[in-house]
C-alpha cells in the first residue's frame, strides 16, 4: 500500500516506479482525505509507502494532516502479538530536504509506529513562487531524471527485501530551513491570491484538471482560486499558453511538469 501526493508529476512518477517494483497499490492522498478514507488495513507482510515531494524542506502540511488522520490496522500473528509493517518513505526534492525524515519519523511514531527506511530523490524543479527560485535548464531536468531512475532501481530491491536504511540528501542549514523558515512557508507562501490568469488565457480548464486539491474553479471562463492552495504549482505549469502567473515572481520563468 502506497500514498502519494503530487502536484507536477515528478513524486506520482517515483510512486508509480516503486508501485510497479513491488506490485503494489496507489492511493492518492487528496483524493482520499477528500472522501474521508483515513481507515486501512494491511494484509500480513504487507509494506506501507508514502510519496511526496519536500516542500520548504519538510514534508507537505497536507501529508502530515493526512498521517495525524490515518488508521492503520496490522495482522495479529499467530503465536499472539500484532506484528509492526514494514513502514518507508520516498521524498522528491529540487536540491535538498532538510531534516525532512525527522519531521516524518515523528510523525510516524505519533501512530505508535515506526519509520523503517527512506530515501530522497532528486528530481527538476518546479517550485519558481518566489525571487530567486528557477527552474533547471531543460538538460540538468533530464539528467536528474535519469539519475533519479537509476537511484529507484537500486532501491526498490531493498524495499523488496525490506531493508532498514535512510539515504537522505540534508543539506546545510538543515535545522534552520525545517524548523524556521518552514513554517514560515506554510503561513504565508502558500497564500493563492497572488495567482491571476493573463489575457492570453484560452478557457480551457488545465488549470482546474491540474490541481490536485480542487481549489479552481472557471467563472467566466477564468481561473479562480479559493484559499485552500498547498503551493505545488501544478496550474502554473500545466497551462498550455503560460496565461497563470504568481503575481511577478513567475514571469518569464519558463514551465515544468513530468511527462
Amino acid at each position: 500500500m502506497i500514498f502519494y501526493f503530487s502536484g507536477c508529476g515528478n513524486s506520482k512518477h517515483v510512486a508509480e516506479t516503486i508501485a510497479a517494483g513491488l506490485n503494489d497499490t496507489l492511493t492518492f492522498i487528496p483524493e482520499a482525505a477528500r472522501e474521508g478514507r483515513y481507515d486501512y488495513t494491511l494484509a500480513e507482510g504487507e509494506r506501507l509507502g508514502f510519496v511526496f515531494p519536500v516542500y520548504s524542506w519538510a514534508p507537505p502540511k497536507l501529508v502530515l494532516d493526512f498521517v495525524k488522520k490515518l488508521t492503520v490496522k496490522v495482522p495479529e500473528l499467530v503465536e499472539g502479538p500484532t506484528s509492526k509493517p514494514y513502514i518507508y518513505f520516498a521524498c522528491t526534492c529540487g536540491d535538498n530536504c532538510g531534516l525532512t525524515e525527522k519531521v516524518f519519523r515523528k510523525a510516524v511514531e505519533a501512530k505508535g509506529l515506526s519509520l523503517s527506511a527512506c530515501f530522497s530523490v532528486q528530481m527538476p524543479e518546479t517550485y519558481i513562487g518566489m525571487a530567486g527560485f528557477k527552474l533547471d535548464t531543460p538538460d540538468n531536468a533530464k539528467l536528474k531524471i535519469e539519475k533519479a531512475d537509476s537511484l529507484l532501481m537500486r532501491n526498490i530491491p531493498r524495499l523488496v527485501n525490506k531493508e532498514s536504511f535512510s539515504e537522505m540528501v540534508v543539506g546545510g542549514l538543515a535545522w534552520l530551513k525545517t524548523y524556521l523558515v518552514n513554517p514560515g512557508f506554510n503561513r504565508s507562501a502558500t497564500d493563492d491570491s497572488k495567482y491571476l490568469s493573463t489575457e492570453a488565457c484560452i478557457h480551457c480548464g488545465k488549470c482546474v484538471e491540474a490541481c490536485p486539491l480542487k481549489n479552481i474553479t472557471l467563472e467566466e471562463g477564468r481561473p479562480k482560486w479559493h484559499g485552500h492552495c498547498t503551493m505545488c504549482m501544478g496550474c502554473y505549469h500545466h497551462c498550455p499558453v503560460n496565461a497563470i502567473q504568481y503575481g511577478k515572481a513567475t514571469v518569464g520563468k519558463g514551465q515544468y511538469f513530468f511527462s
